[in-house]
C-alpha cells in the first residue's frame, strides 16, 4: 500500500490534506490551523518528499522518517505540516479496517463529555456569563472554561479587576454544580499566579491553565507545588525532550497536547503514554471547530488516561468565519456530550464547495514536486 499522492487544499486558516495510495485508498487529514497557506507549502517541501513511496500502513515509520530527514529544519511548522499527512493516514487505516479511528485506538463509546470553551477576553464578564448560561440551558453543558489575565500579560489584567469580577460572576450565575475552568494564557509570574490561584480555589475552580509563560517550566512547577488546584498546560509544546521534562518534573497536573501542533495522532499518543506512565491525565487542546476537535474527540474517547472532557469552542461564525462548512456531518452536542460516529476513519465527508474555493497543490510519487 504505497503512498502515490499527497494533495493540499488550503486558505489562510485551514489546510486539508488528501493522501492516496496505489491500492485506491483515500484519506483526509488537516494540518494545523492559522497560517495554513504557509503550512501547506511545507507539506510538500518537507513531508511529502519523504512520505511518498512509503508504506501507508506504517504511520509510525513515516513519522520517524520525516523527522529524521528534516532534522536540520525541525520546528513548529514541520509538525503542523506533518499532522496533515499523519491524520490522513489514520483515516485510511480506519477505512481499511472498517472502524472509526477511536475504535482503532481502543475506544467503544458513542459520545464523550465536552466543556464549553470561550476564546474571548474582549467581552465583559456579564456578557460572558450570560452566553455561558444560555449554552448551559440549550446544550446541557456541565463544564465551562473562560479567560483570565492578559495573554502573556506580565501580571497585568485585560483591564483592572476583570479577573476577580469574572470568576465571582461565573460561579454566581452558573451555580455550584458545574465545573469551572480558567485559562491564563501565560499571563503571570509565579508569585502572581499563586495569589490568583488561591482566589480561584476559594471559588471552586478546578482547572488553572497555563498560569505562567509556557516556556518557563520551573515557574509552572512552582505554582503546581503551591496550590491544590490542577495546573494544566502543554498546548504549545511539540518537542519530546520538553514533554519529558514537563512530565518528569510534574510541572503540570494535567497535560494538554494539541494534535495539530504535535504533528498528528502518532506523536500525541506518545505524549499520552508518557503521561499515563506518570499517572497524569491527558485533556487535549482543541480551540476551534475545524477537524482538530474531531481528531480530539476520537482520541480522548479511546485513551486510558483521558481527562474528564474534550475542549469544545463556543465561538461561532461571527468570531471564526473560516470554520464554516468544511465537512459534514457537523458536531452535535446534547446533555453536555458530543456524539461520536462509528463510521470508518474520521466518519466525515469534506465539502466539495469548500474544496473548490481553496488553493490546490499536489505532490506525486517519483516526482520531487
Amino acid at each position: 500500500m504505497i503512498i502515490t499522492s499527497i494533495e493540499t487544499f488550503s486558505n489562510e486558516y485551514v489546510a486539508l490534506v488528501r493522501v492516496r495510495t496505489d491500492e485506491g485508498d483515500e484519506g483526509w487529514g488537516q494540518a494545523s490551523p492559522y497560517n495554513a497557506d504557509i503550512t501547506a507549502q511545507l507539506v510538500h517541501r518537507q513531508v511529502a518528499c519523504h512520505a511518498l513511496g512509503m508504506d501507508a500502513s506504517n504511520i509510525e515509520a513515516i513519522t520517524q522518517t520525516v523527522i529524521e530527514r528534516e532534522h536540520k529544519f525541525q520546528g513548529t511548522y514541520l509538525y503542523r505540516a506533518l499532522c496533515g499527512v499523519d491524520t490522513a493516514l489514520w483515516d485510511i487505516r480506519g477505512k481499511r479496517a472498517g472502524k472509526s479511528v477511536s475504535a482503532l485506538l481502543g475506544g467503544s463509546v458513542s459520545s464523550f463529555p465536552v466543556y464549553a470553551s470561550s476564546m474571548q477576553r474582549e467581552i465583559t464578564p456579564q456578557q460572558e456569563a450570560e452566553r455561558m448560561l444560555a449554552l448551559k440551558e440549550q446544550f446541557g453543558y456541565r463544564s465551562f472554561k473562560f479567560r483570565i489575565a492578559r495573554e502573556c500579560g506580565h501580571d497585568i489584567d485585560q483591564w483592572p479587576g476583570r479577573t476577580e469580577e469574572i470568576v465571582a460572576l461565573m460561579r454566581k450565575k452558573l451555580g455550584d454544580e458545574v465545573n469551572l475552568m480558567v485559562d491564563a494564557n501565560s499571563g503571570y509570574s509565579p508569585e502572581k499566579a499563586i495569589e490568583v490561584g488561591r482566589m480561584l480555589t476559594d471559588y471552586g475552580i478546578n482547572h488553572y491553565e497555563e498560569p505562567c509563560p509556557y516556556w518557563e517550566l520551573d515557574w509552572s512547577r512552582q505554582v503546581s507545588d503551591a496550590l491544590d488546584i490542577d495546573i494544566t498546560g502543554g498546548e504549545q509544546d511539540n518537542n519530546m525532550i520538553v514533554w519529558k521534562q514537563l512530565i518528569d518534573t510534574r510541572a503540570v497536573d494535567i497535560v494538554q497536547p494539541d494534535i495539530c501542533y504535535m504533528g498528528g495522532i502518532t506523536r500525541t499518543l506518545q505524549v499520552a503514554e508518557m503521561a499515563k506512565q506518570a499517572g497524569i491525565p491527558c485533556t487535549l487542546h482543541s480551540a476551534n471547530l475545524s477537524l482538530v476537535t474531531l481528531f480530539s474527540i476520537h482520541f480522548m474517547a479511546a485513551i486510558e488516561n483521558a481527562g474528564k472532557y474534550v475542549e469544545f469552542s463556543i465561538e461561532g461564525l461571527d468570531y471564526y468565519p473560516w470554520q464554516d462548512r468544511i465537512f459534514t456531518p457537523g458536531y452535535k452536542i446534547s446533555g453536555g456530550e458530543v456524539s461520536l460516529s462509528d463510521k470508518p476513519g474520521w466518519g466525515v465527508e469534506i465539502n466539495p464547495e469548500w474544496m473548490a474555493l481553496a488553493d490546490y497543490q499536489a505532490s506525486y510519487h517519483a516526482s520531487r514536486f
